[in-house]
């Protein structure tokens, strides 16, 4: 039943490969991906970029093929950034119906055993690469990121960050063996012995709600963490992304159903306006796993309130950059600059509180005043985003009403060093989008920093020196959370201190970041996304702690 003394299933072998380069990449942490990132006809073939965006645009102003118990009506919630008519009309279901048919399908699925369902889980993602492009375009037009990214991020590195759920989920699995003969000596007469039997077995229904700006990156760790340990996935999307997830869906039903299991161990569960599904759903006595990525608000709501499941949260937090000296300034500058403008900075890694000494700080190009810094980060993402043909295509458009309130709200606090701009979409005239601001405040306005401003807001604040940088980074990170920090110093003691702060207040660390590798990227299989060390999230993407609570080892023992 567990271990390793099943019979193989044939999607095992078929993708046994994949799965031990896997688990090799997470133990040497190099790089390593499965599935290529470029979108180029040279990787994917000529028509596969045509093909897939005529897949996306059958769906629209359609009902989704998606055949599910319960579905007594249809829902469409979705608008696009880009100002694009979606209108995907989805099946409806109540939480009950949903999780009863989650519930049904779960025994058989559990007494598959770890490697059937890490095979099917792994022809999943297999059958979701084949349609790389449908995905990408779903992502796009829903999330408001351009369709590099969307590609990119919504494709590939969300295979790899759901392969390397299934590879930490499968080590964790097979820890043990499935079955032990025990003996142990018992004075003049016959040893004891006996034969013992441990069984993996998930903890129950999983839900998964997914967040409007990466509804797949976000959602594909926990949902196939989940399923490969054995635990049935209820899917509730983003009101304002569901497609991305509904395809995802349909896909992974196929694949069961062509491997003899009961598709309904994943179902969509779209939500009508107004209705608060998710918070049914994950106070369900049913539901025991609850993955969710969004706001600081409502991940705190789960957290006290679905007490009769396991919840694992990543929130938002105060993404921090400390600069001190630089040896390559203009580098420093231009890495800046594209971190605060990808995605037009909607990314929960993106750098909010930038700390720089009112003083001043040394770089390749002589003393820089503390207005030169700021200035030439600002200067940085003006350049990147002058074009906006070229721009559009790193920040993508906006992709809800809160990032444009808080866009307006930020020119009453400080003073601007460089001010968002309204610019025309060349390809999509109703896309909504703006470019980054970057705002100068004093180290005492905390009310202002040590609070969150998801969207393109960057604050370049003066402090009294490197130390007192150190020390807000402590505070504000300390309090409220963050997913990344970064640091610029020529000082080799000055790099120390900072990684003591940032292993202090359980933060990722990325030093002297100034070629092509940025503060708000991770890399699956390499790069934690998130320690659980502090308030920003409870988990991280992926380790050990991430999938081994998702089942329990349970045992039968017997004379031998």
């Amino acid at each position: 039943m567990a271990g390793m003394t099943e019979t193989p299933h044939p999607l095992y072998d078929r993708h046994a490969d994949t799965l031990n380069r896997a688990l090799t990449a997470i133990t040497e942490r190099g790089y390593w991906s499965a599935y290529p990132e470029s979108p180029s006809p040279r990787v994917y073939g000529e028509t596969a970029a045509a093909d897939g965006k005529a897949a996306f645009e059958a769906y629209l102003g359609g009902d989704f093929p998606l055949d599910q118990p319960g579905a007594a009506d249809r829902v469409a919630t979705e608008a696009s950034p880009f100002g694009v008519e979606l209108g995907v009309r989805y099946p409806h279901a109540g939480a009950d119906e949903l999780v009863a048919a989650a519930s049904a399908a779960l025994p058989a699925w559990r007494d598959a055993g770890p490697q059937a369902r890490a095979g099917v889980c792994l022809e999943i993602l297999d059958r979701l690469h084949k349609h790389i492009f449908e995905l990408a375009n779903a992502v796009q037009f829903t999330s408001g990121q351009a369709f590099v990214m969307a590609f990119q991020a919504g494709g590939a590195h969300a295979l790899d960050r759901a392969l390397e759920a299934v590879a930490y989920a499968y080590a964790e699995m097979t820890r043990h063996p499935g079955t032990a003969g025990w003996e142990k000596a018992a004075g003049k007469g016959d040893p004891l012995r006996m034969s013992k039997t441990f069984h993996v077995v998930p903890r129950g229904v999983a839900l998964v709600i997914g967040c409007n700006t990466f509804p797949t990156w976000n959602s594909y760790p926990g949902l196939f963490a989940s399923l490969v340990t054995g635990n049935p996935v209820v899917v509730k999307p983003h009101p304002r992304a569901v497609l991305p997830l509904a395809i995802t869906v349909k896909y992974a039903r196929e694949v069961l159903a062509e491997a003899g299991f009961d598709p309904n161990l994943v179902l969509l569960a779209p939500e009508a306006p107004g209705e608060k599904l998710a918070s049914t759903l994950a106070l369900h006595p049913a539901v025991k796993i609850v993955d969710f990525t969004g706001s600081t608000e409502y991940g705190d709501w789960l957290e006290a309130n679905a007490r009769q499941a396991a919840v694992y949260t990543e929130k938002a937090g105060l993404n921090t950059v400390v600069i001190d000296s630089t040896d390559d300034f203009a580098g420093m500058c231009r890495n800046l600059g594209f971190t605060l403008t990808l995605y037009s900075g909607q990314m929960c890694t993106t750098s909010q509180n930038i700390l720089i000494p009112s003083g001043g700080i040394e770089t390749d190009q002589g003393h820089k005043s503390f207005d030169e810094v700021a200035g030439g980060i600002a200067a940085a993402v003006a350049k990147i985003t002058a074009d906006p043909a070229r721009g559009v295509e790193l920040t993508g458009a906006i992709v809800n009403d809160g990032v444009l309130e808080r866009l307006d709200a930020v020119t009453k606090v400080g003073e601007a060093v460089l001010e968002s701009r309204t610019v025309e979409h060349p390809a999509f005239p109703g896309a909504v989008v703006r470019t980054p601001t970057v705002v100068r405040l004093a180290a005492d306005d905390t009310a202002t920093y040590s609070q969150e401003w998801f969207g393109p807001i960057s604050f370049a604040i003066a402090t009294d020196s490197t130390a007192h940088s150190l020390e807000i980074l402590r505070a504000t990170v300390g309090e409220k959370g963050a997913l990344t920090a970064a640091v610029y110093s020529t000082d080799e003691a000055v790099l120390d201190a900072a990684e003591a702060a940032a292993v202090e207040v359980g933060v990722h660390l990325s030093c002297n970041l100034t070629g092509g590798v940025f503060v708000n990227q991770s890399a699956a299989f390499s790069d934690f996304h998130g320690s659980g060390a502090n308030a920003a999230a409870n988990s991280a993407l992926t380790d050990g702690a991430y999938v081994a609570n998702r089942f329990r080892i349970v045992q039968s023992r017997r004379h031998a």
